[in-house]
């Protein structure tokens, strides 16, 4: 090998298992690569920023704007109504909820998708007294699997058509997809409906009240005792003996950052934090009659009561949160906008530390009260999706037929080769911002950022491999190990490495690899790239196995009280069943 190569795959190297190990947040570590890579001269200093004009990039950022848009519009309320005839069987209500999913992705996003239903399946699962654990993790694969059927399904799907234009001059086209993904769809709703719910472990899903999310119980937050409250010399035992009526538990008493069980003796004194455990509405009984103060601001210093007319909004923190990593006791900004971070829940257990301490990560479960505008302010700007439909609207309802026209007419210039699909989609947004129906202080805030930056930092990188000749050396490392099988064989290989990858990866990056990668292998065998890059497109999306592999896993993880390892129990059989339909569905449309 070459220095340039040997420096190529240390850098790769450098970069999965950073990746992996998931200390620094993956925009930050493919920035960090794009860097390294422009100063050891594998990337050219004039080209070290061409991926964030590249038509991937640019397509990707205007389909997660055009997602939000349409989410808050309106145009998706009929859904919920739809949903309610299905609630008698837990199949029904998975094969509606995984079916919506899918049917939504083929259009947007499927993150978006899935934000959209998220707070439709936790309220439905309340209504059918059906565990939201049952529910999520189907709704999650169906949306990913639905996002197979379209170019703008799943950004892996953008990239690798990107690719193939710059290979042949002619990208896969809108519904290019179609065919292999709408069987693969088809087949993984099945599956998930009649029997992949049911692999759901019976102690996460037999364990959880169908109101868990809701009718939270498993929260502990902190009040604490005012000046002159009437309370004031008595006992822990004493007040828990007040509270027959309040299903609450007293944890424990902090007293100058001392800790002390519930049973201690001691009197209660000004200034002391009682650390309790119950449902919102509980919580706001027991504060209530005991005249006590919640929540508690970044400086550790007590809040004045909340005042009336609050709301009660639980949240989960999505991937790239601007509140990922943060500590609770850091967000000086949420105690100036009068919003109190009550409590936290983390892959549905509550957190018995103090709350101030807590580092905050995607699938955590937060619960906030506050001024519903200031709550609405903040679930958008920090990245968050409330998991109960309150008060608070997050768009303008009768918006939604204007924008499903706009949407619409975008996909039809781009289907029919009018524009190219980043120019439609620009378009698009440009048109919302000029017709008011997309304000511009919101037109940022749909795109996930460290995803953008993931795909301009990686998609120079991706150049490097080519221009190495690390590709062609992978390629033959793979024909090497796979020799004497046949071009078929080749194909089912590169499949499960890139779904192995894009399991413990972030899917984009797996796509910006493993696409180059795939077009060598095939001109090595001097067959047809197409079928090759289907697969890698196929395979990059489909990553059930853990909840780093795509967004979407990491969005349930809390409200379905999921762990790490329950996530392979539906996800290992589904993509046995993914590679078993896609390979013969992929040779009869893109022949070899």
């Amino acid at each position: 090998m070459t220095t340039p190569q040997v420096t190529i795959f240390a850098l790769l190297l450098g970069l999965f298992v950073l990746l992996v190990w998931g200390r620094w947040r993956y925009d930050v570590v493919a920035f960090a690569c794009l860097m390294t890579a422009v100063v050891s001269g594998l990337v050219p200093v004039e080209q070290a920023f061409s991926g964030f004009g590249h038509p991937a990039t640019i397509t990707v950022a205007a389909v997660l704007v055009l997602s939000r848009v349409l989410s808050g519009s309106g145009a998706i309320d009929l859904l919920n109504r739809a949903i309610r005839p299905a609630l008698g069987t837990t199949s029904g209500h998975v094969g509606v909820l995984a079916g919506l999913g899918a049917l939504l992705s083929t259009v947007m996003n499927n993150v978006g998708a899935l934000g959209i239903l998220l707070p439709m399946a936790l309220q439905s699962a309340r209504k059918a007294v059906r565990a939201p654990a049952r529910l999520l993790m189907p709704l999650s694969f169906g949306s990913i699997l639905g996002g197979l059927v379209t170019l703008i399904g799943t950004p892996p799907n953008i990239i690798v058509a990107s690719y193939r234009g710059e290979l042949t001059g002619s990208p896969f086209a809108m519904f290019d997809y179609a065919p292999v993904g709408l069987a693969i769809a088809v087949a993984g709703l099945g599956f998930v409906t009649l029997l992949g719910w049911r692999l759901v472990p019976e102690r996460r899903a037999g364990g959880s009240a169908a109101g868990d999310l809701f009718d939270i119980e498993n929260y502990i937050t902190e009040v604490a005792v005012p000046e002159g409250n009437p309370n004031i010399g008595k006992t822990l035992r004493e007040i828990a003996a007040l509270v027959d009526d309040i299903d609450v538990v007293i944890v424990d008493q902090i007293r100058d950052d001392r800790v002390y069980p519930a049973a201690t003796r001691k009197q209660l004194q000004q200034g002391d934090i009682l650390k309790i455990e119950g449902a919102p509405e509980e919580i706001d009984r027991f504060v209530a009659k005991f005249d006590l103060e919640i929540g508690e601001d970044s400086q550790g210093e007590r809040m004045k009561k909340t005042p009336q007319g609050t709301t009660l909004m639980e949240v989960v923190v999505a991937p790239g949160s601007r509140l990922d990593g943060r500590l609770v006791g850091s967000l000086r900004f949420f105690a100036r906008r009068g919003v109190t971070i009550l409590a936290v829940s983390r892959q549905g257990q509550p957190f018995r530390g103090r709350l101030r301490s807590f580092r905050i990560r995607p699938g955590d479960v937060l619960l906030l009260n506050g001024e519903s505008e200031q709550l609405a302010d903040l679930v958008s700007g920090f990245g968050c999706l409330p998991l109960a439909e309150r008060e608070i609207h997050f768009g303008k309802r009768r918006q939604g037929p204007a924008v499903i026209a706009i949407f619409a007419a975008a996909i039809v210039a781009a289907s029919f080769g009018l524009v190219p699909i980043h120019i439609a989609f620009g378009i698009a947004v440009v048109v919302l911002v000029v017709t008011g129906l997309l304000p511009v202080r919101e037109l940022y805030d749909g795109i996930d950022w460290p995803v953008i930056i993931l795909l301009a930092s990686l998609i120079p990188v991706g150049g490097a491999l080519v221009t190495t000749g690390a590709t062609e050396v992978i390629a033959d490392g793979l024909l090497t190990a796979t020799a004497g099988l046949s071009g078929i064989a080749v194909l089912a290989v590169v499949m499960v490495v890139t779904m192995t990858l894009s399991d413990v990866l972030n899917n984009a990056a797996t796509a910006v690899v493993m696409a180059p990668i795939a077009a060598t292998i095939a001109e090595r065998l001097q067959v047809n790239p197409e079928p090759f890059l289907m697969g890698v497109a196929v395979a990059a999306s489909c990553a059930f196995l853990t909840p780093i592999g795509h967004q979407n896993n990491a969005l349930i993880l809390g409200p379905g009280g999921y762990r790490f390892g329950d996530y392979w129990r539906m996800g290992l059989p589904l993509e046995i069943l993914v590679i078993l339909v896609a390979l013969p569905m992929i040779l009869l449309v893109w022949p070899l």
